[in-house]
């Protein structure tokens, strides 16, 4: 039994945050003398990012800062990065929701189960219960909560659901997702850490994915998961005193090749196809590195993932959420839905863990 995305919206921060202002809040917080600042905005600068989103206003300003204001002899601890990730998601993932809502004007009354999904703030009563009070969602709805999985948790989400519709064709499934990482910039500052500070971002998604559909489609063909255990310390997510510590080393580009190139024949006999039959590709921007080193892999140009580098550009790795938002510039893509496409999405995260999803669109 099928299940498809009918609809899907997303929704950013207020704060839009360029890299040059980014540095600047830097190099102000950190007390950075004048080489490590030039060796900074080189690093901001080949980031591939132009622009990112925060829930946060100390990105954009140079002193007078409200929640690192102690910086750099205090940063905040984790339980004042929750209480902020309390006050703000929820308020992200409405707004996600409100624009999914104005987009399609469904019947809430209709959804029988909702999935949220964030690797970046956790607490119970959560997002699901608010969510549902605040939306007027029913209260009889079936919770799901994915959590602290990283940028890969949109697929566990999307798999999720479709084993849900494929139960029920009646089912109709709402996933909302929702990552505040610039809560958790450190207090070290080495080259990896120099690396997450220059990528990460924040946003919200939300989808509907339903059993059956006669209206615009993306169906959700099959999924491929698989791991490379030799990359657990290379890309990692712990939570320390001071919030929740990213490890991601330049090694991971490498890394992730390297897994790709070793099972890229049993992903695509899992999905039933041959790699020529994919017309487009939806490659998490995790960085542009890593998304260089995966196309030359895949033998694809950057043309063929053209919407991963527009919202890397835009709005930076928002983790988990971003590879919603790369879905969404092709739902708004009229001539994606015009023939018989085959669409790869695919992502990564701590594990080294890697998930991939075959696509197809629908009218």
């Amino acid at each position: 039994m099928p299940a498809y995305i009918t609809s899907i919206a997303t929704a950013h921060p207020n704060y839009a945050i360029s890299q040059p202002e980014t540095v600047s809040f830097m190099a102000k917080a950190y007390q950075l003398n004048q080489q490590d600042e030039k060796k900074m905005r080189l690093f901001y600068r080949i980031s591939g990012i132009d622009n990112r989103y925060s829930v946060l206003e100390d990105y954009g300003k140079k002193d007078n800062f409200s929640f690192f204001h102690q910086i750099p002899a205090h940063f905040p601890t984790t339980a004042q990065r929750m209480e902020m990730y309390e006050k703000s998601a929820i308020l992200l993932v409405l707004k996600a929701f409100n624009n999914l809502k104005s987009k399609y004007n469904f019947d809430n009354n209709e959804i029988t189960h909702l999935i949220t999904v964030s690797c970046t703030g956790m607490y119970a009563p959560g997002l699901d219960i608010e969510l549902i009070i605040e939306a007027n969602l029913p209260t009889t709805i079936h919770r799901t909560c994915i959590n602290f999985m990283g940028c890969y948790a949109a697929f566990n989400a999307m798999k999720v659901a479709k084993s849900i519709c494929e139960e029920n064709e009646n089912h109709k499934v709402l996933i909302v997702g929702v990552e505040l990482c610039t809560l958790h910039l450190q207090p070290a500052l080495t080259d990896d850490d120099w690396l997450a500070n220059a990528l990460f971002a924040d946003g919200a998604a939300a989808l509907l994915i339903e059993g059956k559909t006669s209206k615009k489609s993306l169906e959700l063909k099959s999924f491929y998961a698989d791991l490379a255990p030799q990359g657990k310390n290379e890309m990692a997510w712990y939570i320390r005193d001071y919030g929740f510590m990213m490890k991601l080393t330049s090694y991971i580009s490498y890394l992730l090749a390297e897994k790709i190139k070793s099972i890229t024949h049993k992903m695509f006999d899992k999905f039933g196809i041959n790699q020529n039959q994919i017309t487009h590709y939806a490659l998490h921007p995790g960085g542009k590195k890593i998304v260089e080193g995966l196309e030359k892999v895949l033998e694809i140009d950057a043309f063929h993932n053209k919407y991963a580098y527009e919202i890397l550009k835009n709005f930076g790795n928002m983790s988990s959420v971003t590879i919603w938002f790369v879905l969404e510039k092709f739902w708004n893509d009229d001539s994606f839905f015009e023939k018989n496409h085959h669409l790869l999405a695919m992502a990564f995260g701590p594990g080294l863990t890697l998930e991939a999803g075959l696509l197809v669109p629908s009218k």
